[in-house]
């Protein structure tokens, strides 16, 4: 299992494209640190020169005060540097932490139906802040600590080179061969980042599963069951994170041989120097000085660069979201759908959901403006699909499928769907108040507009005996709220949008007899003037519907009014309509 490091520092550096002159700043600020810390050492070397000077001691004294200012001027060399540096590494975090995020959340609403059919949404919001959570450390230790460490390391060695060739060569044998060891090591152990960033993944979906089926859980008495298999995933989880963390303390002991090994070889070959005065005192205490300091960054640099192979395993996931292909995308120049009349065309349909499952084929049914079409059949043999195709959430093997002459493949999604309204058997409702939920039809609508669809969906009632009435939350998904309450606010949302096309799936099939009838009243006005498609298993529920169509295997097995079909003895809509209303006699 690998990473693709090239996408994710791709995308990593994609972000400070806008930012140029703010990356120029930094950059510049942490020089200017790097360059004043280490400056002092050469300053206070010259300071402890001139303690040793055979000369009066005023003299002496006035050295000193100007090496003092020198030390003053280097330190705030060193503090301008490192605040500039500071404050635009907080700038460059906050602005492109940001706008991944937000990149993160346009990238996961442009996927296609099918892909949250397959991925949990608890793990996709845990992918996406392991992204901004993991370009942020990268960006800190990529700039903060990498860049000073080898710029650091780079004038140390120049500078050992100066003092004595070699001083400079041991040490740059010494830093190549820790840096290459190093490297390696991490490749090494991103294999076991990528298992321990999968663990999580399966963590996180998992815990978010049971959350939301927590009321499944208790009703079917198996929070044993669950918390049996939920402790398998976090056992897996621990191990993986166990094996990742001892690799690195692995490694750590590893870094800690060599630097035990460097210093015994630096200071051996300084002090051999120092005996046959070729460097002062003050140069060893200079030597010592650095030595310690670039052993500590390049300590650093193991750590550094090992956190850096884990931010590119934990971005991983994410970027894969990000690269892969959309499903279904617009087509180039896609021109906006307009609905004049309302009339709906399928040509020749044909569609599998993979190559072994066709679930239509050579279909062909069309909508005139203003009809309200039923159609029933039996589970799986195709209803649903014709609306998602309609609504293209998938897209067609072959055929066609068009509004008032348009092809729906070659407009915007977007327009289609503002001028095709759903209303679904179990409305999901956003955790937000009544009234944010019902205006989510029309964002622009007024105050007085909400309310008026709300009293014609039936639910201005029961919203205003609440306590907090429109400015009530639904709780997650609008579990507050009973079934026929839901029904009836996203009725109420989609009177608001006042699209032309209306499909209704299975509107009022999991309601008592009481809130059916409410919301048959509601959906009368929903209906006003639109073409309007009705899947429904509540035969009773159509009777009115201007055509009625029956659906098995992907195909039109009966088609006509409810007076029409119900006289055909042998049909499947008279057996069902007598199944579920109980006559022996067509109405």
């Amino acid at each position: 299992m690998k990473t693709n490091n090239k996408a994710i520092f791709a995308y990593y550096l994609s972000q400070f494209k806008n930012y140029k002159f703010i990356c120029f700043l930094n950059i510049f600020g942490s020089t200017m640190g790097v360059i004043g810390s280490l400056s002092w050492a050469l300053v206070f070397k010259q300071f402890i020169e001139k303690l040793s000077w055979d000369a009066p001691r005023e003299l002496i004294a006035e050295a000193l005060f100007v090496s003092l200012l020198l030390l003053m001027l280097v330190e705030l060399i060193e503090f301008i540097g490192w605040r500039i540096s500071s404050y635009t590494n907080n700038y460059l975090l906050a602005e492109t932490m940001t706008n991944i995020m937000n990149h993160c959340f346009q990238v996961i609403h442009k996927q296609s139906y099918s892909f949250f059919s397959n991925n949990f949404s608890g793990a996709l919001v845990k992918k996406a802040h392991r992204l901004v959570n993991s370009f942020s450390d990268a960006f800190v230790n990529i700039s903060k600590e990498l860049y000073t460490m080898f710029l650091k390391t780079v004038l140390i060695i120049g500078y050992l080179f100066y003092l004595h060739p070699i001083l400079g060569s041991i040490f740059l044998a010494w830093a190549i061969c820790f840096l290459i060891f190093n490297y390696f090591l991490s490749i090494y152990k991103l294999k076991f980042d990528l298992e321990r960033s999968k663990s999580d993944s399966l963590v996180s979906a998992q815990l978010a599963d049971n959350i939301t089926n927590a009321t499944n859980v208790r009703l079917f008495a198996n929070y044993k069951f669950e918390r049996l298999k939920f402790k398998s995933i976090t056992n897996l989880w621990y191990k993986n994170n166990k094996k990742s963390w001892d690799v690195s303390s692995h490694i750590d002991s590893f870094q800690n041989l060599l630097i035990i090994f460097l210093q015994f070889g630096i200071f051996y070959f300084t002090i051999q120097l120092w005996v046959d005065q070729k460097i002062t005192a003050a140069d060893f205490f200079i030597v010592q000085a650095y030595v310690i300091d670039t052993i500590y960054s390049l300590w650093n640099f193991g750590r550094v660069f090992r956190d850096i192979y884990e931010d590119l395993a934990d971005s991983d996931e994410m970027i894969q979201v990000i690269q892969k292909p959309l499903e279904i995308t617009d087509t180039p120049n896609a021109k906006n759908l307009k609905v004049t009349h309302g009339k709906i065309e399928f040509q020749n349909i044909n569609f599998s959901y993979n190559q072994n499952r066709s679930v239509i084929k050579k279909f062909d049914l069309n909508i005139k403006p203003s009809e309200k079409l039923a159609i029933i059949g039996s589970s799986g043999g195709g209803k649903s699909t014709i609306i998602k195709l309609l609504l293209r959430l998938f897209d067609l093997d072959s055929g066609q499928i068009l509004i008032d002459g348009q092809d729906i493949s070659k407009v915007t999604q977007d327009s289609l769907h503002k001028q095709v309204s759903l209303v679904p058997q179990d409305p999901i409702l956003f955790h937000r108040s009544l009234f944010e939920n019902i205006q989510y039809g029309n964002p622009k609508a007024t105050k007085q507009e909400v309310i008026a669809a709300s009293k014609l969906a039936y639910c201005h009632e029961f919203i205003k005996n609440l306590p907090q009435q429109y400015d009530t939350l639904v709780g997650e998904r609008g579990i507050k709220l009973s079934g026929g309450e839901r029904q009836r606010i996203a009725i109420a949302r989609a009177i608001l949008a006042n699209s032309p096309i209306l499909i209704l799936d299975e509107a009022t099939s999991s309601l008592d007899s009481e809130s059916e009838h409410i919301i048959q009243k509601a959906l009368e006005n929903l209906m006003k003037n639109k073409t309007a498609i009705i899947i429904a298993h509540r035969l009773s529920t159509i009777q009115k519907s201007d055509r009625i169509i029956v659906i098995q295997k992907g195909k039109i097995i009966e088609e006509g009014s409810h007076n029409q079909i119900i006289k055909n003895k042998a049909g499947t809509y008279n057996k069902l309509w007598n199944l579920q209303v109980g006559k022996t006699k067509t109405v």
